[in-house]
């Protein structure tokens, strides 16, 4: 239970808060195509097919890649295991540029004029997740309820 609370530890400050809700509702989304088929995804068997057969990931990975963004947006809005769910968000990011986005350059194709995404949404993701990491969560989370958190 120590380690729990030292995990969820945060502090009562707006910051993380406005950090912690604009990273979740941005990475609903891309997590409710994965596993929901919401917003033209394939939803969990369709994304999971294509991570292993087309992207060669293995199927562990895939899985968690896919939990990390819909489980891990889930857990940033409600404010529950915020460092947790930022740490998977930011590793998928990371991967993401590395195997696909690098290549592309650092801007988004915003006009067609590339063959795929820049990294620049992927680093601003990974800058809010890193905010999450250090700070936990902020006001109106459930990991200060959890962790007993005074105000700061």
């Amino acid at each position: 239970m120590k380690a729990l609370k030292l995990l969820c530890k945060t502090n009562n400050s707006f910051a993380p808060l406005l950090a912690r809700l604009t990273l979740g509702i941005v990475m609903f989304p891309h997590g409710a195509q994965k596993v929901l088929g919401w917003f033209g995804g394939y939803g969990c068997s369709g994304t999971m097919h294509a991570f292993t057969q087309q992207m060669h990931i293995p199927a562990p990975l895939a899985f968690l890649a896919i939990t990390a963004e819909f489980a891990g947006s889930i857990g940033l809005i409600l404010g529950c295991l915020s460092r947790v769910a930022a740490l998977g968000i930011a590793t998928n990011m990371v991967v993401a540029i590395m195997t696909a986005h690098k290549a592309n350059g650092f801007f988004t194709n915003w006009y067609g004029n590339q063959k795929g995404e820049g990294f620049e949404y992927h680093l601003l993701t990974i800058g809010l997740a890193l905010i999450m990491i250090i700070y936990g969560a902020g006001k109106l989370s459930l990991d200060a309820k959890i962790a007993g958190s005074k105000k700061v």
